[in-house]
């Protein structure tokens, strides 16, 4: 993702480069567009369940080592039962919880961005967190994991 990042900035600063004042030093103006690109990355991340938390360019999920065929499998596993436990939730409530944790937007910019109220935001994630923790409370026994991915 580092590689995409970077090749996007370096595009937008040549194709900008006209509107470059001066006003600020190059590296000044570079960060600049450097952390908007990133900033515009997070907030264009797909919605889609599958993709949420299996994205190939997340370094957390795909270490630059090939990586372990187990750790693969239980990786799989784990994508499957949080994608049926989101899936219990309301569109709304799903679309609050996904900007507020796997975005990371705040409160306040979630409700803007849902156009709701603040208080709105707050009860949608407490109602989806009240209903994933009881979706996904089996898991604190190993044994029923099994159980609930061949269901």
């Amino acid at each position: 993702m580092t590689q995409k990042l970077s090749q996007e900035v370096f595009i937008k600063a040549h194709k900008g480069l006209h509107n470059y004042r001066g006003d600020a030093q190059m590296y000044t103006w570079l960060r600049r567009i450097a952390i908007n690109t990133y900033l515009n990355s997070k907030r264009k991340k797909s919605f889609s369940l599958m993709g949420l938390w299996s994205d190939p360019d997340t370094e957390l999920y795909h270490p630059s080592t090939d990586p372990d065929p187990e750790q693969l499998t239980d990786q799989t596993m784990t994508n499957t039962i949080v994608n049926r436990a989101l899936e219990t939730l309301t569109p709304r409530e799903r679309t609050a919880f996904i900007l507020r944790h796997h975005q990371e937007l705040s409160t306040s910019e979630v409700a803007a961005s849902m156009d709701v109220a603040d208080g709105t935001v707050k009860s949608l994630l407490f109602r989806a967190t009240k209903k994933l923790q009881k979706e996904l409370a089996y898991l604190r026994n190993p044994k029923s994991q099994v159980e609930a991915i061949s269901l």
